[in-house]
């Protein structure tokens, strides 16, 4: 592989490229359609291709790897402070030129086809079931003007629903049932929509043992360990498990100067849909540890309890989240499945 530097802005229609051969210099300069950049990719001796980790990316990252090009992802938002001027193709090119000198600019690992298509279920399951909440809080405004109230809880709508359409002395009036029933349908087939997906990443599941070593952590299901496994792709690119929580916005924000330090709210960066399983898991197991009926809590449910005590539930839980994305880490890394712990041992 030579020297050559290889920047692409990436878009629907028009790439422009910057070449480089020497650093803070641009030799040559081209603007391609589509089909003519993946002609150039393959005209092109192996060399540095570099891009934005935005739409399409991972894609024609995939491409130029065929081709024996390494590609660098730069996030996007270590790319901006070095658009000087402007916001051009031109500058945005020349930008990644420039952050990629940057030794503290962490590249983005080109995601596999198998990996993306994980990541296109989560979003299609999030999408259905943001209509699907939709749907049932819009049912449920509407009978309560007609003084139906349906208990709480997304389970109850549709049997609740039902027996409403089918009893014709329910004081629903005639020219609302068949729209309402329209709506039971559609809350039906998207709930079928997002059965389909999660049988899907269960067979995904099935065939990759790091997942089942992930779902062995409390907090930890399905959803959380595909979803970690499609976003994060490669463990080991982080150094030990405060960077890995650092990596999805669990650990505070930092604003200190000279011998004062001050340590803020979580900093919030990285994929919030991870953050909000992960956060959605820890509230579920400290929820399950206030039961009653439950086992006793082991070593790690036993420190949450009582940080919610001393702090509050939602700081408990986002620290709890922040401990379940550690033990993440140390279970993926060393291929062990997690061990609960006994409380005050």
């Amino acid at each position: 592989m030579n020297s050559t530097t290889i920047a692409v802005d990436v878009a629907k229609a028009v790439f422009e490229v910057a070449v480089s051969e020497h650093p803070g210099q641009v030799r040559e300069r081209h603007r391609f359609s589509r089909e003519r950049f993946r002609r150039y990719l393959g005209e092109q001796p192996p060399a540095v291709v570099l891009m934005e980790a935005c739409g399409s990316a991972h894609y024609w990252g995939r491409q130029a790897q065929t081709h024996g090009h390494r590609v660098v992802l730069l996030p996007p938002h270590v790319v901006r402070p070095y658009v000087l001027g402007n916001k051009t193709d031109r500058t945005d090119a020349k930008g990644l030129l420039e952050a990629a000198r940057n030794d503290a600019a962490r590249p983005v690992p080109v995601k596999t086809e198998t990996q993306q298509a994980v990541v296109a279920l989560h979003r299609l399951r999030s999408t259905w079931l943001a209509t699907r909440t939709a749907r049932l809080n819009t049912v449920r405004g509407l009978l309560r003007e007609f003084g139906i109230v349906i208990p709480t809880g997304a389970r109850h709508v549709g049997p609740t629903l039902g027996a409403l359409l089918e009893d014709v002395d329910t004081g629903l009036p005639s020219l609302l049932r068949s729209a309402l029933a329209e709506a039971s349908r559609e809350i039906q087939e998207l709930e079928g929509r997002i059965r389909i997906v999660e049988r899907q990443l269960d067979a995904v599941a099935e065939q990759v043992p790091v997942v089942d070593r992930l779902r062995s952590i409390p907090g930890i299901g399905l959803l959380t360990a595909t979803a970690l496994l499609a976003a994060v792709a490669d463990i080991h690119r982080f150094p030990s498990g405060r960077h890995f929580a650092s990596y999805l916005g669990l650990t505070p924000r930092e604003h200190s100067t000279g011998h004062r330090r001050h340590l803020g709210g979580i900093s919030k960066r990285g994929d919030s849909y991870l953050r909000m399983l992960l956060i959605h898991g820890a509230r579920a197991m400290l929820w399950r540890a206030k039961r009653k009926t439950a086992l006793p809590p082991d070593r790690l449910g036993a420190w949450a309890l009582h940080l919610e005590q001393t702090r509050g539930h939602n700081k408990a839980a986002v620290a709890l989240a922040n401990k379940m994305a550690r033990t993440a880490w140390a279970v993926w890394k060393t291929g062990h499945p997690y061990h609960p712990g006994v409380a005050g041992i």
